[in-house]
């Protein structure tokens, strides 16, 4: 039993790496800032949570006590930072170069171009 419990901690951990790794490579890869914050926001979520289900199965009450917390404040936190960081985006209007995007806040954003700042 114990084998089996260590072999699929390794796995969580592995799982979560991948997870995490595919989150950077939308980053890299995406062409706007929506996408990218989603691609992140994701990533980090449900990698960190995959991370915090292994380190339950080996830790004792302490370590699964933590682990739920941190779940619990990324589980509310992930979301609204994810928000900010776009609405923030949409305030300076930066453009969605997404192809196919739609803006339905009816608020005008440029759908393609050059962002007017590029970092």
């Amino acid at each position: 039993m114990e084998t089996f419990i260590s072999l699929l901690d390794d796995a969580l951990v592995v799982l979560g790496l991948v997870i995490m790794t595919i989150g950077v490579y939308g980053v890299v890869r995406f062409p706007d800032v929506y996408t990218r914050l989603h691609a992140a926001s994701k990533a980090v979520f449900l990698g960190v949570i995959v991370f915090l289900a292994a380190s339950c199965l080996t830790g004792g009450p302490p370590v699964i006590l933590r682990s739920v917390l941190i779940g619990l404040f990324l589980l509310v936190t992930t979301p609204v930072a994810a928000h900010l960081v776009a609405q923030s985006a949409f305030a300076r209007r930066v453009s969605m170069r997404t192809p196919g995007a739609v803006d339905e806040s009816g608020s005008g954003l440029p759908l393609s171009g050059k962002d007017r700042d590029t970092r």
